[in-house]
């Protein structure tokens, strides 16, 4: 389920530093299969030329109310979506008193879509009282906020006023594009990432996940307006927005707290690489080099808790649907088959190690999706992104037929 697909979306460009990462955003918008209009108001071509954004939108930019007459009314009639970014103080101010003195605060007037603003400014600017009941205002009249953040601003200074990156942006348009989700509402709990059992307070046992097979269902399920729970360790890449994230170390500290957000859970993807083995009496000290005679010394390694085991009761009393991943090198499907029976999962996808393109270290994957009826069903290789997206229409399709 990709929200952008075939969508109609009106961007919106105010006059501000940020306006830079309005061309990002037009490029993300566009490589996710958006059909995107972009209006500038007059301040913005002062900071970026409408060249750059009619080559990248592939159509030209609106920026007149006089050169077509009626302009505003077909794109605030015909879009998905509108997107303000960067949304300046002005801009903010003449959508909030109904203003339409120009293309953009027309356009936004007469708008039938949802709106994402972006706010970007001065922290004095946002911090000031008139911004303040601006802000309350449009949030009344059902305008969407994402950002502004805090760091370095364009004078120099340091505070709340950064616009949203682009990422973000996208995560949030995506939801509010998203419709008729069975997920809407509903809690669904996803594990990521590697765990680190310690060895000495320096050394652990891991692995080589990244985390980003599990972000992405996280980020998936969100987009479709689920209430999302991200338990995770370590992870190597960017954590998507949105979810509510819990960062985790080992398998001990993953399980409490999955034990905990179960409460009320619909849905768990358990698609964390946990650790099957630990350190059976970790140091407390740092294991020195010159303690370890010529001969090495013995590490004595104890099974870990299973996540799915422990909470298999907790599961199935509640009746949460349950997506495990199973990692495998040889007699894939048996291993799969039996994981699926033996610890009360609806679903279960299987990974090759070391088949191309899939697992570790790459952002693809190749996922044999294996079902309690017996059905095998082999996904191409796809982006995890995609396969996410695959695993979670499964999971709705299922819920949906009250499987």
């Amino acid at each position: 389920m990709r929200p952008f697909d075939g969508r109609r979306v009106l961007l919106v460009v105010a006059g501000g530093i940020a306006a830079y990462k309005s061309v990002h955003l037009l490029r993300s918008l566009r490589s996710e299969g958006a059909e995107v209009e972009v209006m500038m108001t007059g301040a913005a071509e002062h900071f970026v030329g409408r060249v750059t954004f009619e080559a990248l939108a592939g159509r030209p930019v609106h920026t007149d109310l006089w050169t077509r007459p009626l302009a505003h009314i077909e794109l605030g009639r015909d879009c998905d979506l509108a997107i303000v970014a960067p949304a300046t103080a002005d801009l903010l101010a003449a959508m909030a008193h109904g203003r339409a003195d120009d293309l953009a605060s027309a356009t936004l007037l007469a708008a039938d879509c949802p709106v994402l603003a972006c706010p970007a400014m001065n922290t004095r600017m946002w911090e000031h009282p008139a911004t303040v009941r601006n802000l309350e205002m449009l949030t009344e009249d059902g305008v969407r906020l994402v950002g502004p953040e805090d760091g370095p601003l364009a004078e120099g200074e340091f505070g709340v006023g950064r616009m949203a990156e682009p990422e973000q942006i996208m995560s949030v348009a995506g939801r509010l594009l998203e419709v008729d989700s069975i997920l809407g509402g509903r809690k669904v709990v996803v594990t990521a990432g590697p765990t680190r059992e310690a060895i000495d307070p320096v050394r652990f046992l891991g692995n080589r996940s990244s985390g980003r097979m599990g972000f992405e269902l996280a980020a998936s399920a969100w987009r479709r307006g689920a209430e999302v729970v991200c338990i995770h360790g370590p992870a190597t890449v960017s954590r998507p927005h949105g979810p509510k994230m819990i960062e985790t170390e080992d398998a001990d500290a993953m399980l409490r707290s999955l034990r905990t957000e179960l409460d009320g859970a619909a849905v768990l993807c358990m698609a964390a690489a946990v650790s099957d083995f630990r350190a059976a009496s970790p140091s407390r000290e740092k294991i020195k080099k010159e303690d370890v005679d010529a001969e090495g010394f013995r590490l004595e390694l104890e099974r870990g808790p299973d996540l799915l085991v422990e909470t298999k009761e907790q599961r199935e009393s509640s009746n949460i649907f349950t997506l495990g991943f199973a990692l495998e090198t040889r007699d894939g499907l048996r291993n799969a088959r039996s994981k699926l029976e033996g610890k009360g999962m609806d679903l279960v996808a299987l990974n090759i190690a070391g088949s191309p393109g899939s697992g570790f270290d790459v952002d693809t994957n190749r996922i044999t999706v294996l079902d309690p009826a017996g059905t095998v069903e082999e996904l191409p290789l796809l982006t995890k992104r995609e396969a996410a997206d695959r695993l979670l229409d499964r999971i709705e399709d299922q819920l949906g037929d009250g499987s």
